[in-house]
């Protein structure tokens, strides 16, 4: 996962400092915003699976893993999602609240079907 992690942000400097956002199209602006999101995965996931292994030594390796990359994909698409909007100039405090409720309300639910499961 490290070695995954630090090739997703080798990955975004190098698209960051060699594509210009002036003289760019749709596959920059994608290269960016991809190279960026699997690069926050990469790293809140493992933030994320070290709190839980390493401080709470919480459940199996496993669950843990699967906990630390579900939430880590929220975060970054709560990233990319408020980046975007800056880029748009959308973003407004009320639009961030109604992104944090509507990714809180999705995680609740992926929860709920998480214990049905079990």
């Amino acid at each position: 996962m490290s070695l995954t992690s630090l090739l997703c942000w080798s990955a975004f400097l190098s698209v960051l400092f060699l594509v210009s956002p002036d003289a760019t199209n749709w596959i920059g602006f994608s290269l960016f915003y991809s190279s960026l999101f699997l690069a926050v995965v990469g790293t809140t996931a493992i933030i994320g699976f070290l709190i839980r292994f390493v401080l709470l030594r919480q459940e199996l390796v496993w669950h843990l893993a699967k906990e630390a990359f579900r939430q880590s994909f929220l975060f970054a698409l709560l990233v990319i999602i408020c980046l975007y909007l800056l880029s748009q100039d959308l973003f407004t405090f009320l639009n961030l609240i109604f992104l944090i409720i509507s990714l809180s309300i999705l995680e609740f639910f992926m929860l709920s079907l998480k214990k049905r499961n079990n």
